[in-house]
């Protein structure tokens, strides 16, 4: 389904510009469309400077940076540059210069564009324009909309009832998805509670012995608040947090059908018609010669079950069964790698900001000629800071940085993860490696004697034929 993701860029406008227009993610930059500036990165960004330079050099934004993004197999990469140059077309109205670029480089088709913060009619920042009123007047949520009316126009899949979630940053989806963000641990409290309630009045006071403090006032137009009480414990001054920014799974009214539902719901077990199928039994002469010569494959099979506990009849099963589970680790291992990489650059970038921000506020104290020289001995460090926050603005909401200290707990955490996920890997690795090696000795064994087994069962059938002949040859005489 395609989801929408817009930022602003105060920093390294040329170096963003040159990512998304990187050959090996735009098919050696087939994918690439361009409006009012040069399809070269370096010239890209010198053009957006030259509209900036007429403007008044007031704001800190130096463009803004919009992602599509489309469910996996869903689109061509050309039909979504199609789909792009018409979004910026309704969005942008023409009047902004933009840089587009579709990449091919994940799972997913998705879509780069970054525009210059300046109009090129007035030189009035796209915030002044777009940017202002009332949430529904808002740029992001123009453009969420618009992506959305476009998706389905083309038949495109978007997000079903978005006002029920609400977006994450890259940190606290991180830590949602091992459980360990407090809003993860709010809601997974609240949801025990709505399951255990018979209605909304049972729900407020069950709260309490669920962990979760809440604030009801119904003729509030912020009627529901929670809070664990542990952070209340750990924190006397902590605030609730409204029952909206959880997401609509957790206000009132979503609340009190979520329960009426559990308690109205029935349960169903399907019957089920059970045959009995009789199996024809062996043949007696050959399952005995079999018995007779198959020591070596008893002694396989004993090998096996008194170390894995497995029969020889499920030894093909619990292989196929030990591959997966190896593919799927390996899987997991390489994820978990990638979280813990960014988790290292995180805590370096975190580093870097700390050490560098009292350079930037000395600059930021001064005005005029102190300013200007200041700026052009410390070019270097004040560039290196604004990447830094421009990096740690993708992690963190609203310039909350967490503490390095914290960040080193949660990388510790992946790193436990990663270490206990190899060590399950190997385990299951050396077991499919022991059960395929058994499975291979037997089935030789088997080749083998096989010629053996298909020659007593003809003299078997021989033996029969003469004993017939024999008794019909009596009765005639």
């Amino acid at each position: 389904m395609a989801t929408t993701k817009l930022f602003p860029i105060t920093a390294t406008e040329r170096k963003a510009i040159s990512y998304i227009a990187d050959g090996s993610k735009t098919d050696n930059g087939r994918l690439i469309s361009t409006f009012c500036c040069s399809s070269d990165p370096a010239q890209a960004s010198r053009d957006f400077a030259s509209v900036r330079a007429c403007g008044t050099g007031k704001n800190k934004i130096l463009s803004q940076h919009f992602i599509q993004s489309f469910k996996p197999g869903e689109i061509t990469p050309e039909r979504a540059l199609e789909v792009g140059e018409e979004l910026c077309e309704k969005f942008l109205k023409g009047q902004y210069q933009y840089y587009l670029a579709v990449h091919v480089d994940k799972a997913h088709v998705h879509l780069h564009v970054i525009f210059n913060n300046c109009n090129m009619y007035d030189y009035k920042t796209f915030e002044t324009h777009e940017d202002q009123g009332s949430k529904k007047e808002r740029a992001w949520k123009k453009l969420f909309d618009l992506s959305d009316e476009m998706c389905r126009r083309h038949h495109l899949s978007v997000i079903q009832h978005p006002e029920l979630g609400k977006g994450k940053k890259r940190w606290e989806w991180m830590l949602d998805q091992e459980g360990l963000s407090w809003k993860t641990k709010l809601k997974k409290a609240i949801d025990q509670v709505v399951m255990s309630s018979e209605d909304f009045d049972d729900f407020l006071a069950k709260c309490a012995d669920y962990g979760v403090l809440v604030e009801y006032n119904p003729d509030h137009k912020i009627d529901l608040k929670f809070m664990l009480a542990e952070q209340k414990e750990r924190n006397p001054r902590a605030r609730f947090t409204r029952a909206r920014t959880l997401g609509g799974y957790y206000e009132t009214e979503t609340i009190k059908k979520r329960i009426a539902q559990f308690v109205g719901g029935m349960s169903y077990t399907p019957r089920a018609r059970v045959r009995a199928v009789e199996q024809t039994p062996q043949n007696k002469f050959v399952q005995d010669a079999i018995d007779r010569g198959n020591m070596k494959i008893a002694s396989i099979a004993k090998n096996i079950i008194a170390q894995y506990g497995i029969e020889p009849d499920d030894l093909e099963p619990e292989i196929q069964k030990l591959f997966s589970q190896r593919e799927a680790l390996y899987e997991e291992i390489q994820v978990l790698k990638e979280k813990v990489k960014d988790l290292k650059g995180l805590l370096k970038t975190l580093t870097a900001y700390k050490k560098l921000k009292p350079i930037h506020d000395e600059f930021e104290s001064l005005k005029g000629r102190k300013r200007k020289k200041y700026q052009d001995e410390h070019f270097g460090e004040l560039r290196d800071y604004y990447s830094a926050e421009q990096e740690l603005d993708s992690w963190f909401d609203n310039k909350k940085y967490e503490s390095e200290s914290k960040v080193k707990e949660v990388l510790a955490h992946y790193q436990k993860m990663l270490t206990k996920k190899e060590a399950e890997h190997d385990a299951v690795h050396a077991k499919f490696v022991e059960l395929r090696r058994a499975q291979s000795d037997i089935d030789a064994y088997l080749r083998q004697y096989a010629p053996q087994a298909q020659r007593n069962e003809q003299q078997y059938q021989q033996e029969q034929s003469r004993s017939q002949w024999k008794r019909k040859k009596d009765v005639l005489e």
